[in-house]
Formats: C-alpha cells, sequence, structure tokens
C-alpha cells in the first residue's frame, strides 16, 4: 500500500496581512511587544500568559508557571522600532518550522505593520486556520497603540 505524495499546499501555511495603525512608529511597536507577550489572549477574551524577551535570540514562549510551559519560538532579528521576526514550532507539537515577521514603517503619524507567517512541515489541519487568530492578535495591536496616552 503507497502512501499519498505530499504536495507543497500540504506542507506549508503563507498568511500575510498590513494593519494600518494611527500612532508613531515608536508606540505602534511597543504595542506589539505588549501584546504579543503579557497582554496577549485568545479570541475568547481569555488571558494566554505569553512572555517573549525582545533580543536576538530571545525566547517566545507560553508560561504555565512552576516551570512549565509550551515553547513558541526564537526572536531571530529585532531592530527597534521597524523590525521583529521570530522561527519556531508556534503553537504546534508538530516538526514544523515557522517564521513570523513583522515590518513597520511610518508615515504623517500612521504606521503600516506588514506581517507574515509561513510554516512547513507536518500541518495538522486543525492549524490550518491561523489567518482569524492573527487577525484577533492584529486587532487588539491596532487598539492597545490608538488608545489615548496621559501626557
Amino acid at each position: 500500500m503507497s502512501s499519498p505524495a505530499l504536495t507543497l499546499d500540504a506542507t506549508t501555511i503563507h498568511v500575510a496581512q498590513e494593519i494600518e495603525v494611527h500612532a508613531t512608529i515608536e508606540v505602534t511597536f511597543a504595542a506589539l511587544l505588549d501584546q504579543l507577550g503579557p497582554y496577549n489572549e485568545t479570541q475568547v477574551n481569555t488571558p494566554m500568559a505569553m512572555k517573549l524577551e525582545a533580543w536576538p535570540g530571545g525566547r517566545w514562549y507560553r508560561d504555565l508557571g512552576h516551570d512549565n510551559g509550551h515553547y513558541w519560538g526564537t526572536v531571530q532579528a529585532i531592530k527597534k522600532p521597524t523590525l521583529l521576526e521570530i522561527c519556531g514550532p508556534m503553537f504546534m507539537s508538530n516538526p514544523v518550522m515557522t517564521n513570523i515577521q513583522y515590518r513597520l514603517k511610518e508615515a504623517g503619524g500612521v504606521t503600516l505593520i506588514t506581517f507574515r507567517h509561513q510554516s512547513f512541515g507536518l500541518l495538522l489541519e486543525e492549524y490550518r486556520n491561523v489567518k482569524s487568530g492573527w487577525g484577533h492578535m492584529h486587532e487588539l495591536v491596532r487598539q492597545r497603540a490608538e488608545a489615548p496616552r496621559p501626557h
């Protein structure tokens, strides 16, 4: 009995999004780090205790306390406030490699975040619907960055 051949579509995920934020690039980048880290939450407004060590080689992981958790990735590149790139398995417990990249550019007080998520490996069907999760995350980043600030 032969196994079906794996196709590129069956072994890859690609998500690309652009998020327009009405805030400076510095405020937007800080909001991004906050939302990926301590303010991370699911689509049902449940906190996800995430830690993001914002330096090259820093970890991005879910901290469940008492030395328990789930490793999501490593900061591959960071150039504050224009670039954050993370690689690792993300939320998948399979032989998978993912690269996520945030590039930020500001023009006239508006910051454009260009986001890319690319995964390759043994991708289960349950992992394929990541676009809505990223959309939720990015909406929270935008709201956080655009929130009024005390002077």
